[in-house]
């Protein structure tokens, strides 16, 4: 006779992404890992049996299959097989999952690093049928529940012409989204630059300003010259170290050619922080460089999401899919792509019309047309928007090119405020170029967990002596594009 305090036991079924069942406190039969899983592993596709709405409401609603069946997008009952039905609900969740209606089958994805023993929890959505073992509640936070027959398993609907229809579309484009409801998972970076070798740095021209009384002059002079460029927004322009006082001028391959009636001394580099300081000991450590602008967040808080930003983005990912189909149907390339939008206004859809920023640049892949290793999507639509500006400034008159123009045709900062979107995980040599390119926002489809730059076999923004950061957002369920196939195999650089 075993002891009462000895568990019940579960039956293990283990599959080749290392999951096994067992029985969870207050749940019953859940998912377990029973090794390490890397965060972007497809540990399970469940295939879905599907009831026509008669068969369920005469037959099924009255059975156990009640308790484990959802709407399926076209409005039959859906029983996922296999481990499908046996995913418990968590808050926070570690496994996403995305609706293939091709294949009738839901495919699952661990969302972060997975340790041994770790239960694998789906998120059920906000009106739950049952009374969740672990309950937690945001203070402060009211949330509209959303009936969608089983938590997440939304797709978005056609507009019956055979377009899909932005989710966003309506509503107050100012409503803040709460951060488990936004459609991606935002992948987060190490602390911020606390350490005297973590601290990025790029080469920066600088004049020694003899008399304090030139200073209000040579400001006019950058302002006319076309030097106040966002690069170096997040540092101040003036240092002044006891009776020295030093100028920042630009960070263009060659220096800036100064006012000859001023009498200045030859410009010289100095290494100079690339980016703003956002806590304290990061101040003090790029400051000790360069005067740097103090750029706060609170910890672990997000820049929040609304309504009209989502509408946005949705668009923006949407167009590279369409992009990508159109090349794999027309030109028969690997069907990745990758869209720069414009990039987003301050408020509603309105977007910034300054400079190149109100134009749009979208490509396909073309290794396989121009016989080119190279040629991935996107470096081709980084390549677009560079080779636009290089003909903008071919057809100025010399005379009206000047120094700010010399600073963008030589630049690294192409894609300074701008997004991203990819269809899938950007390999190493893409995730460098928009590293270097300086990207603000990378958004990813499809996770590459064997090549990928991204998070996948690497993460190219966390590592140790690059001089740049971007931000890298996961789709959640690329099934709402609709599955055009897009998915490519995970040994391919994309």
């Amino acid at each position: 006779m075993a002891a009462e305090s000895e568990p019940l036991a579960g039956p293990e079924h283990l599959n080749n992404s290392g999951c096994v069942i067992k029985l969870s406190p207050g749940k019953g039969r859940g998912v377990y890992a029973s090794r390490f899983i890397p965060r972007n592993t497809i540990i399970e596709i469940s295939p879905v049996l599907l009831f026509t709405k008669d068969e369920y409401e005469e037959h099924g609603k009255f059975t156990i299959l009640d308790h484990y069946t959802f709407n399926w997008t076209d409005g039959r009952m859906a029983l996922a097989l296999g481990l499908g039905s046996l995913f418990n609900h968590s808050e926070s969740p570690n496994v996403s999952f995305s609706l293939d209606t091709k294949s009738d089958s839901i495919r699952y994805t661990t969302t972060r690093n997975v340790l041994p023993g770790e239960e694998l929890c789906i998120f059920y959505g906000f009106k739950l049928w049952f009374s969740p073992a672990e309950k937690t509640e945001t203070p402060g936070r009211s949330v509209s529940p959303v009936d969608d027959g089983w938590g997440g398993l939304t797709a978005v609907e056609d507009d019956g012409n055979g377009e899909l229809t932005n989710p966003y579309d309506g509503g107050d484009s100012e409503e803040i989204v709460p951060e488990d409801q936004l459609p991606f998972i935002r992948f987060k970076l190490p602390p911020e630059e606390e350490e005297p070798d973590s601290v990025r740095t790029v080469n920066a021209w600088v004049v020694d300003v003899p008399e304090a009384r030139l200073i209000t002059t040579l400001l006019k002079w950058l302002k006319q010259a076309g030097l106040e460029g966002p690069e170096l927004g997040h540092l101040k322009r003036i240092r002044k170290q006891g009776d020295k006082i030093s100028l920042l001028l630009s960070t263009a391959l060659e220096p800036p050619e100064l006012p000859q009636d001023l009498n200045l001394p030859p410009p010289y580099t100095l290494a100079v922080p690339a980016s703003s300081a956002l806590t304290l000991p990061s101040l003090s450590l790029k400051s000790a460089l360069w005067p740097t602008m103090y750029t706060p967040r609170r910890k672990d808080e997000p820049e929040p999401w609304t309504r009209g930003k989502l509408r946005w983005a949705w668009n923006a990912m949407k167009k590279a899919v369409d992009t990508a189909v159109m090349g794999q149907s027309e030109s028969q390339e690997l069907p990745i792509a990758a869209y720069i939008p414009a990039p987003f206004g301050d408020s509603g859809d309105k977007t910034s019309l300054s400079a190149d920023c109100a134009l749009t640049f979208a490509a396909w892949d073309t290794r396989k047309s121009t016989r080119h290793p190279l040629r991935h999507a996107a470096i081709n639509a980084v390549r677009k928007l560079a080779d636009y500006r290089a003909f903008q400034d071919s057809e100025k008159p010399t005379a009206e090119l000047g120094p700010s123009d010399a600073v963008r045709n030589g630049s690294n900062y192409l894609l300074t405020d701008q997004s991203i979107f990819i269809t899938n995980e950007p390999c190493i040599m893409c995730s460098m170029a928009l590293l270097h390119s300086r990207v603000k926002d990378v958004f990813v489809l499809y996770p590459m967990p064997r090549t990928g730059g991204c998070g996948g076999c690497t993460c190219l923004p966390t590592l140790k002596g690059v001089n740049h950061r971007f931000g890298i957002l996961q789709w959640k369920d690329p099934s709402q594009f609709s599955d055009n196939g897009l998915a490519v195999d995970s040994s391919v650089d994309a």
